[in-house]
């Protein structure tokens, strides 16, 4: 895989333009969500072509389907998109995601680049070239691995978040401290949420994902590392998409999911209980719960025998073996799963 072109800061959408102005390029398109359309476009329309078409998609994880996509992909036949064409991704982690599959399948590779507009997009789904979409219940079940030509991006987009997004992207960000940088985890459990200059967090986390990724782009080894707390995670944010009224972000979900595979971590012997109330009051400071009963684990953890880690009908977790260092490729069992389920129920 060839290397995407990473540019953070006030350089950002100037790089963009730039790009996009490149002899050969021959039609540019915006796809956006009903947020960043309102919200981010106005920044980004200067350092676009005139002509440039905007497709607008409905915001939400429920809006992440093929059909989605269908719409996506027709109006770029529509208006003649070729394979000289750009589709410039704006938006958080459904619409990189999406925008990315439908670049890669679109006349088998169209050009594309990625303005993240979210904290979650910016130092986590939209760097790595991981695309895709939710099927039949399950999240990011199909998808291709494929790295925009680049990344853009602007931390100023990060004012028009919401408290609650800003969070659920955070969760991100303390993931990579777990798995990765301990020293950080120390300086974070300090400050937490109250940031004086998030380019600098988004820099620093940036750095880590995309060192992990440079040694194993299709996620055979030690990129597995970037999937700790999404086991539980994926399981619980699926299932509570769909119960009507009840759905949680991404970040949510993977909070819980970190607090629970931590637990599963001390089970196995690999983390200490005073690492996991670190990790536990730290993660309870800056999140709310999830709500769930405790009947409802079993089938949670049931949606796990699909995660995309596992290895026929082992379901392989990326646990912590200390605070700083995961390791990937931990068998767990259903049963293990909806017990971390009910341990965070009773906390």
């Amino acid at each position: 895989m060839n290397n995407s072109s990473l540019y953070i800061g006030p350089t950002a959408l100037p790089a963009l333009a730039a790009l996009l102005a490149r002899p050969g390029t021959t039609r540019v398109a915006v796809l956006a969500d009903t947020n960043t359309v309102r919200l981010c476009y106005p920044k980004l329309q200067p350092h676009l072509p005139a002509d440039h078409l905007l497709i607008e998609m409905s915001a939400g994880e429920e809006h992440k389907t093929l059909a989605t996509c269908e719409r996506v992909w027709a109006e770029l036949t529509e208006h003649q998109f070729d394979r000289h064409s750009v589709l410039v991704c704006l938006g958080g982690g459904v619409v990189t995601d999406l925008g990315g599959f439908c670049a890669a399948l679109y006349k088998r590779g169209l050009r594309c680049v990625v303005v993240p507009t979210t904290l979650l997009a910016q130092v986590d789904a939209g760097i790595g070239g991981k695309t895709g979409v939710d099927f039949q219940g399950y999240k990011n079940h199909l998808g291709v691995f494929q790295l925009p030509e680049a990344v853009c991006i602007e931390p100023e987009f990060l004012a028009t978040l919401d408290p609650r997004e800003l969070r659920a992207g955070y969760a991100e960000v303390v993931k990579h401290w777990l798995i990765a940088d301990s020293d950080a985890f120390v300086q974070g459990r300090q400050q937490g949420m109250f940031v004086e200059d998030w380019a600098l967090v988004v820099q620093a986390s940036v750095a880590i994902k995309q060192a992990i990724v440079a040694q194993d782009p299709l996620e055979r080894g030690p990129r597995k590392l970037l999937n700790f707390g999404h086991t539980v995670g994926h399981a619980l944010e699926s299932y509570l998409l769909g119960q009507a009224g009840r759905a949680v972000l991404h970040g949510e979900a993977v909070a819980a999911g970190m607090v629970c595979e931590a637990w599963l971590s001390v089970q196995k012997g690999l983390l200490t209980e005073r690492e996991l109330d670190q990790i536990e009051t730290f993660l309870f400071s800056v999140f709310e719960k999830v709500q769930f009963v405790t009947l409802e684990t079993d089938a949670i953890a049931e949606l796990a025998r699909q995660d995309k880690k596992n290895q026929g009908a082992t379901i392989n977790c990326t646990l912590l073996e200390g605070i700083g260092r995961g390791v990937y490729d931990q068998p767990v069992t259903v049963a293990e799963l909806a017990e971390s389920l009910r341990y965070y129920h009773r906390l």
